[in-house]
């Protein structure tokens, strides 16, 4: 067998694979999609049906009359749009000073940076909720957005993108050309970091969108973020999953937004990242 016959069938079964690997990835999506579109009934028969149906629309009135889903929904984009924009800014300062700044006890800093990870948490819920109390931001959106502003995460990423793709001596020259460190972020930094910025842009704002743990104890259901009104959907003897299906396909469009808009830039971060390796 030729070289080019065996290289057909080398890219035939790369593509087969890749088709299904997209169809397994994208299944829970349709599914959730066909449950919002069914009754409660026809999702409990024994053979489901695999097709959307005609409720659709009669699921998402039920979401919008059983819970705020609404303010729910704003209070989502502003808590993870807050936490996104603020994470990784501050990341990129950080990565930034790490990676190209020459300071003393830099090292030091960044080992407690990276083993701030290693920390669970849960051990900080209590503590922080008290503080919470004290400063009386219980029931507050800042409750939930402060905490998220800086991720040890973000900066270690940042930084670790910054070593690799920032030359020494573009610094360098920026330096001689009289520019601050200012003037170096905002016109060198952050253009050379945009894609890692894009990638921890998206991962922020799906932790921060999905989180329930926190949300749940700082705010009550009177200003709920969309996990948090999710619980309310579905009440009953017997729970109607259908419209829980309809609130959590309505709770997943935001974020497939934002991947679509990131979307371009994560895969030029990635090929980026690949040519340079």
């Amino acid at each position: 067998m030729s070289a080019t016959a065996t290289g057909r069938r080398g890219g035939r079964l790369t593509y087969a694979v890749l088709i299904c690997a997209v169809l397994v990835s994208a299944f829970p999506l349709y599914w959730t999609l066909v449950a919002a579109s069914r009754s409660n009934a026809e999702l409990a028969r024994p053979l489901p049906a695999l097709l959307p149906g005609p409720r659709l629309l009669d699921n998402l009135r039920s979401v919008l009359d059983e819970a705020a889903i609404g303010k729910a929904l704003l209070n989502s984009l502003i808590v993870s749009g807050a936490i996104t924009v603020g994470t990784v800014l501050c990341s990129t300062l950080a990565g930034f000073a790490f990676a190209k700044l020459r300071f003393r006890g830099r090292g030091a800093l960044l080992g407690a940076v990276v083993a701030s990870m290693m920390i669970p948490p849960q051990l900080g819920v209590i503590p922080l909720f008290m503080l919470i109390v004290e400063l009386h931001w219980v029931n507050q959106l800042q409750a939930v957005i402060l905490p998220g502003l800086v991720s040890a995460f973000g900066v270690f990423f940042m930084r670790q993108f910054l070593v690799q793709s920032l030359p020494d001596e573009l610094i360098e020259a920026a330096r001689v050309d009289g520019a601050s460190h200012a003037r170096i972020f905002w016109s060198i930094v952050v253009p050379v970091a945009r894609p890692a910025m894009a990638v921890l842009g998206l991962l922020t704002f799906m932790t921060a969108w999905n989180d329930f743990f926190w949300p749940i104890v700082a705010l009550s259901s009177q200003e709920p973020t969309v996990q948090v009104a999710l619980r309310q959907l579905g009440g009953g003897y017997v729970h109607d999953q259908s419209v829980i299906m309809a609130g959590t396909l309505l709770g997943t469009l935001p974020v497939l937004l934002v991947f679509g808009l990131l979307g371009r830039q994560i895969v030029g971060g990635i090929m980026q990242g690949a040519v340079k390796g």
